[in-house]
């Protein structure tokens, strides 16, 4: 067995070994606050695109419908001028204050969707009744918070059983029955693209605390039964589905949206026809500044561009992985890997949709898409994975060091200088 003493002579060895790029890559990535800097440039890159591209994809719509080619771009700054000072308090916080808060976050989160039964309250769009009435134009979508109130409560609820998860009650209750709840009141409002991360932060989560294979597997057999029968009770939905399998077949009904993000995506071609001059952004591609953003990033930035956001979203999941792999705290191990399950599961859906792998569900691109009620949650998230990061191995001592201040111009001063 190697003992702990002989570790940095084989890294010696090893550096010795490999190329001077390797190297210094490795050199890079063991620094105690790579987390944080990764995850801090990857999404401060997202947040900047999603800007531009809300500018670009809204132009058209919001001068039609407001007179002001701005309106629609200067409502995301507004959210995103919100969120950013939340993250910053979330990035200030300890894992003690995020368990203190996790049953109220699940709680008013699950009175917020209840809510929106209340006629009056709820507000449909777009089929779905998953939008809260504030009072005048403020409308909030507390299907977005219950993401990261059910991570919160999850992880809260795993570590305090950490020695008990080699029963599968203890795996199962009360978390499944908590989240089956919370996926029941999204279902009910027919938001089955929100309810779909919500259950793929489930299983992630039970499969992360070590659940056995045949309950895994069990679980998504149980969750895919379900999942099936809401869309085959939904006539929307069925079309969609059908439309899904063969999307050129009705370009100009069910396949309308499909067909011209597949178009916009085409004639991006490798670099795209330049920022600001979409053609399917001028009414051919509904929500072109929500749900199919990206489809205006590849038309506007072509492949070059449309690869980079995936690069920055893989770089994104490789922070979380590792803040939550290099953490030995559970409640930060089990939040970090539901934040990361949380943004990961909507990316993909997001973007099989937009790509056609994946039936249309209507679930925007995080960080990217139009949106404060998205977008809040995500930047809080995003505080959390930050806060955790410093909580590495030896980031503490980092950070304490990079605060101390180096006036290295100045001459040292000795007793007898005084």
């Amino acid at each position: 067995m190697t003992s702990i003493a002989d570790q940095p002579d084989q890294k010696r060895e090893r550096s010795a070994t490999e190329r001077p790029w390797v190297a210094a890559i490795r050199e890079v990535l063991d620094r105690p606050l790579t987390s944080y800097h990764i995850l801090l440039g990857a999404t401060g890159l997202l947040l900047v695109l999603g800007l531009l591209m809300v500018l670009s994809a809204s132009s058209v719509l919001s001068l039609r419908a407001n007179g002001n080619s701005y309106t629609i771009f200067i409502r995301q700054l507004i959210w995103v001028g919100v969120g950013l000072p939340m993250a910053y308090v979330a990035s200030r916080m300890t894992p003690r204050h995020f368990r203190m808060l996790s049953y109220v976050a699940l709680l008013g989160s699950v009175f917020l969707l209840v809510l929106t039964y209340i006629p009056g309250l709820g507000v449909g769009v777009n089929g779905n009744t998953n939008w809260l009435n504030l009072g005048g134009p403020l409308q909030i979508q507390p299907s977005e918070f219950a993401k990261l109130a059910l991570v919160m409560w999850c992880a809260d609820l795993y570590a305090r059983k950490e020695k008990l998860l080699t029963q599968w009650k203890h795996l199962l209750v009360p978390m499944v029955p908590v989240c089956g709840l919370v996926i029941a009141l999204v279902v009910g409002q027919h938001d089955l693209g929100t309810a779909l991360v919500l259950m793929a932060v489930m299983l992630g989560l039970i499969w992360i605390v070590g659940a056995p294979t045949r309950l895994f597997v069990a679980t998504i057999v149980v969750v895919g039964a379900i999942a099936s029968y809401f869309v085959t009770t939904a006539q929307h939905r069925m079309d969609r589905l059908m439309n899904f399998t063969n999307p050129l077949s009705d370009p100009s009904g069910v396949g309308w949206q499909a067909y011209h993000s597949f178009y916009a995506l085409s004639t991006g071609g490798w670099w795209g026809v330049g920022i600001g001059n979409s053609r399917q952004k001028w009414g051919n591609l509904p929500e072109a500044h929500t749900d199919f953003i990206f489809s205006v990033i590849g038309e506007e930035l072509g492949l070059v561009g449309s690869l980079t956001v995936l690069a920055l979203f893989l770089v994104l999941a490789y922070a979380g992985v590792r803040i939550a792999t290099r953490n030995t705290e559970p409640f930060v191990r089990y939040a970090a890997a539901g934040i990361t399950i949380w943004i990961m599961a909507q990316t993909l859906v997001n973007l099989g949709a937009v790509i056609g792998l994946l039936p249309i569900v209507g679930i925007p691109l995080p960080l990217l898409s139009y949106g404060g009620s998205a977008l809040l949650p995500t930047l809080i998230a995003i505080g959390m994975l930050l806060a955790f990061a410093k909580a590495e191995p030896g980031a503490q001592a980092a950070c304490q060091e990079t605060r101390r201040p180096r006036f290295g111009w100045l001459p040292s001063r000795r007793p007898s200088d005084h």
